[in-house]
């Protein structure tokens, strides 16, 4: 996906990049590139794949959620940034934290953030389920892009949803996953209000986007540490 695709599909989802954001986001791309050479940041690296599989798959979450207000947002497993760095180019009223237990992806997001001038964004090292308690129940949406199972990142993301906040995944085809999550999504009082499916642009690649809504306040005994969800099945 060359910049005039990339301009050009952003448009079929509403979205008209200004100079200053293309602009940004190409920098990003260059320190993508640059730093993946010593922090192993990304498998892809041919920058036609960089805009598409990233940086649009990253906004494609406009298919499920308004992002044109004010929001807190939590971006868990970010890695490099996705989806919730791209999220803060486009829509600088969002209010962004990105998670992930990789120190070195950390750094390099710090350094994209400083020499974009980005604010209200901050970046975290740690795991979800080790959140300090000031985080539970403070986000507008929680957000994650093909880090783990459905199920796993519904107990893992949950608890830091204010009520009527949403869980929004971006997944690959998640039809396994959907049937796996039942248990665990009625346990943790939520539902599936949107569920997105639809083709790269490069008609390939199958996405799909689920926005789940939380209903009830979650339980303090959510979310339980990683091996324990892992290995056991809400029910």
């Amino acid at each position: 996906m060359n910049i005039n695709e990339f301009i050009k599909e952003l448009n079929k989802l509403n979205i008209k990049p200004t100079e200053e954001e293309l602009t940004k986001l190409e920098e990003y791309a260059r320190m993508l590139l640059e730093y993946n050479n010593k922090f192993n940041l990304t498998a892809i690296t041919k920058i036609e794949d960089i805009y598409l599989k990233h940086f649009y798959d990253s906004l494609s979450i406009t298919k499920a959620v308004d992002l044109n207000q004010e929001l807190k947002i939590l971006d868990i497993g970010t890695g490099a940034g996705f989806p919730g760095l791209v999220l803060k180019i486009f829509f600088p009223k969002l209010e962004i934290i990105l998670l992930d237990s990789n120190n070195k992806k950390i750094s390099f997001l710090n350094e994209v953030i400083k020499e974009l001038g980005l604010k209200n964004i901050k970046c975290i090292h740690g795991r979800a389920e080790e959140l300090p308690t000031e985080y539970r129940e403070c986000f507008d949406i929680v957000t994650s892009r093909a880090v783990a199972s459905l199920r796993i990142l519904t107990e893992l993301s949950v608890p830091f949803l204010k009520v009527n906040g949403y869980f929004v995944a971006l997944k690959g085809k998640a039809e396994e996953e959907l049937k796996e999550a039942e248990s665990t999504l009625k346990v943790l009082n939520c539902e599936i209000e949107k569920m997105e499916k639809f083709i790269l642009p490069d008609q390939i690649s199958e996405r799909t986007i689920i926005k789940i809504r939380k209903e009830k306040e979650t339980p303090d005994t959510y979310p339980r540490k990683y091996d324990k969800i892992k290995k056991q099945v809400l029910k």
